[in-house]
Order: C-alpha cells, then sequence, then structure tokens
C-alpha cells in the first residue's frame, strides 16, 4: 500500500523533516510531482546540517531505505547532479537507494530561459516563477514536445534535442530575449552524462512490483495544495497536480493502493511569490512571524508572505486530499505572541461563506477570525502531548473541531527529535 504525505497549504510546510521522519518505516520513498522549485529542507546527521533537496526525495538518508524520483517529477539534470553530490557527501550510496523513472521530463535550458522571459514579459502581472524551467517543460509534456530520461539513452537524444531547441529559440526570438545560454547549455550535457551513471528503470513498474511484495510505500509531493494547477488559486499556481490524486498519474499506481493521506500544515500561513492570500498580514505581526519563522524561501530565498492560519483553504484541501491525519508544523513560532487569530470563514463581497471561491481575485474577500490567547511559553522543549502548553492544546483543539481530518502531530522546531505526537 502507498502512504501520502503533501503540503496543504501554498507549500513551503516543513514536509522535508516530515516526510525524513516518518521514512524510516519505509521501504520506498518516491516524489511524485513538481521539479527543483521544491526546497525540501533536512536537519542530518548528528550536528544537525541543514541540507536542502529540490528533486530527491526526503527519504535519502535513511540506510536501508530506497528512493524514486517519479515519472511526474520534470527533473533538471544540472540540479540533480549537485543534489548528489551534496548528499553523497554524507556517505549515502546514490547508485544502490536512487531511482529515477525513465519517463520524467528532462528541463532545459530553453525551458529556463523560456521561464524568465515569459515572466519578464507579464510586468506587474508576473505569477512569481521560480525560473526553473518548471512551466514550459510541462507545456513541452502536454504538448508532447519533450525529452525524458529514457530519452538520453537514445543515440538519437542529440538530434532530437536540436529539434526542440530550434523551436524553443523561435519563441525566445519572439519575446526578444538576448541572453546567452552558452554556458547552461555546457553545464546541462555534463550533467547527463553523470545522470546516464545512476539507475534509470521503468518507475511504474519498479514501485508496483514493490507493492505486490508487500512493501511500504511513502509518496512524497511538493509545493502545496493551494498550488495545485486545477484546484489551487489559478493562475498563480504551479504546473503539477500537487494533490493526492496526483500521486496516481505521477508514480503510476492505482487509487486503491493509496491508504493514508498525511497533510502537512503549519500552525499559520505564508506564501511566496503572487496571487490571493486572504489572511496575509501587511502589519508589524505579519513581520514577527517572517523573522521568528525564519520564512524565506529555501530554494529562492525569497521573503515569504505571512499570515494566520486559514480553515477554509484547509479544510478545502482535506477535502480534495482525503486527508487522514495532519501535522502541524512551526507551532514553536508562535510561542511569544500575546494573541492568535485563525480565519474560520471568509466575507466574500458582503455575504459569508466556508468555500473557496472560483477565483480569488475576483472577489473582495474578508477574513472572519475567531481570537486565541497566546500561550507565552516555550514549546520547543516539550516532548509529550501532555507538557504542551494549555493554550496550545486549546488552539490545536478548535482546530480539529473545525477540520475533517485530526491534527496528530505537532512539529515544534527543526531538529528530527522536536515532533510531539498528540
Amino acid at each position: 500500500m502507498v502512504d501520502v504525505i503533501l503540503g496543504m497549504q501554498w507549500g513551503d510546510e516543513g514536509k522535508g523533516k516530515i516526510v525524513d521522519f516518518f521514512a524510516k518505516d519505509y521501504d520506498l520513498v518516491a516524489r511524485f510531482q513538481g521539479g527543483p522549485n521544491a526546497g525540501h529542507t533536512l536537519y542530518v546527521g548528528s550536528g544537525n546540517t541543514k541540507v536542502v533537496l529540490h528533486q530527491i526525495p526526503s527519504g535519502v538518508f535513511h540506510q536501508g531505505t530506497v528512493n524514486l524520483i517519479g515519472n511526474g517529477v520534470v527533473l533538471d539534470p544540472v540540479t540533480l547532479r549537485k543534489e548528489c553530490d551534496t548528499v553523497a557527501g554524507f556517505g549515502v550510496d546514490l547508485k544502490k537507494n536512487l531511482f529515477i523513472s525513465e519517463r520524467a521530463h528532462l528541463i532545459l535550458p530553453t525551458h529556463r530561459a523560456l521561464d524568465k522571459a515569459a515572466e519578464l514579459s507579464k510586468g506587474d502581472s508576473k505569477i512569481g516563477s521560480t525560473l526553473k524551467g518548471i512551466g514550459p517543460t510541462y507545456m513541452d509534456k502536454t504538448g508532447r514536445n519533450g525529452l525524458r530520461v529514457g530519452d538520453l539513452l537514445s543515440p538519437d537524444f542529440k538530434a532530437a534535442y536540436d529539434q526542440l531547441r530550434t523551436k524553443h529559440q523561435q519563441l525566445l526570438d519572439n519575446y526578444g530575449f538576448e541572453e546567452d545560454i552558452t554556458a547552461w547549455e555546457a553545464e546541462f550535457f555534463e550533467s547527463i552524462e553523470f545522470l546516464k551513471t545512476l539507475n534509470i528503470v521503468n518507475g511504474e513498474y519498479f514501485i508496483n512490483d514493490k507493492i505486490s511484495q508487500g512493501k511500504r510505500v511513502l509518496a512524497e509531493g511538493a509545493q502545496g495544495s493551494m498550488l495545485d494547477i486545477d484546484f489551487g488559486t489559478f493562475p498563480f499556481v504551479t504546473s503539477s497536480n500537487t494533490i493526492s490524486a496526483g500521486v496516481c498519474n505521477g508514480l503510476g499506481v492505482a487509487p486503491q493502493k493509496i491508504r493514508e493521506v498525511i497533510g502537512v500544515s503549519k500552525a499559520y500561513c505564508t506564501r511566496v511569490g503572487s496571487g490571493p492570500f486572504p489572511t496575509e498580514l501587511h502589519n508589524a505581526t505579519g513581520e514577527e512571524l517572517r523573522r521568528i519563522g525564519s520564512e524565506f524561501g529555501a530554494t529562492t530565498g525569497r521573503p515569504r508572505r505571512c499570515g494566520w492560519m486559514d480553515l477554509v483553504a484547509l479544510q478545502y484541501a482535506c477535502m480534495i486530499n482525503g486527508v487522514t491525519s495532519i501535522v502541524m508544523t512551526k507551532a514553536d513560532v508562535l510561542d511569544s505572541f500575546e494573541e492568535l487569530s485563525v480565519c474560520t470563514s471568509y466575507k466574500i463581497d458582503g455575504e459569508d461563506s466556508s468555500q473557496v471561491p472560483f477565483q480569488m481575485t475576483r472577489h473582495v474577500i474578508e477574513p472572519q477570525y475567531q481570537v486565541f490567547e497566546g500561550w507565552k511559553s516555550d514549546s520547543s522543549v516539550c516532548k509529550s502531548a501532555a507538557e504542551l502548553p494549555v493554550k496550545m492544546q486549546e488552539y490545536v483543539a478548535f482546530i480539529n473541531k473545525n477540520l475533517s481530518a485530526p491534527v496528530t502531530y505537532i512539529s515544534n522546531g527543526p531538529g528530527r527529535d522536536q515532533l510531539v505526537r498528540l
């Protein structure tokens, strides 16, 4: 059977640590979508060294756990090579525990150029792309033009690359994009030689063989549910299906194989880039959340927009994902606040609503809040549910009452051991 861990907000919920925590109980960890725009932060080894993974699954540091980059991922060979160098530095043998689906699409240098050119052309209407080439690669995938990892093993790969590059160059010319990407291409071709030395497999057979053997599989998502291409805050979304349904087409597993869906949510909300964010705080409280929570993008370094927890969006994520339990992260960030607020409903164009609207940007959305007294104590030292501050317990109890899935873990710090089971 397959369990799933995914984000319930706008990404950056701290999924890397949670996957890392649970991975020891699984035989296989598989990434099912996204690309190097993801940044899953782990703290590894006795020195709690910070490592940010962009494409390699977060179970890679667990001995005996196999890791698969699934066909739903768009793969940047340059980023992958750098990641592999970092991971190998911790003594991990990637030849034994990292496998890559031959159906995963490749991010080419011209995809990165197209991403940059398109974003620059939007001016003030830009989406906030990470400029990693993700969107253009998914566009080529759905347009049936893309190149895949398995194509690297064909003697015709260079000819296919040149043909797609010519098409991309015509688009770049239309944008008036003149940046020289020769160095990008040199690095790309060096990196695909490295990629060819790794374990390239028929991903759907690989994972289903594991399932049929009774192996425990954990599917790892990137970004968050509110960035899903279909159900997120379109057009300010990512280019893939970030929700649990994406596991099926991102790994090649059948729906009935999915068992638990573990949703990860911060104790508050953040968002990187443009797009609607109903509970965003444009004040000193928002700045304080950013400062205490070190809310800067793991991939881009961009400051994250911060706000209070949004139960309307969170319940929406529970519904569309079939979430069975929730891990609440960064609860300790709220330790010093006198008061906390939780959005319980929206007032949309003057009318109360408990639903996420079709297009948030077309409405005036006023979040309706329930205010809580802060706990004003250090929760990061707590090792058990009984030790958690009473006011924090009340905060979590209210959230549980308003969602269709319970909070079962509280993350109260970045360390591997800072996770309290409720």
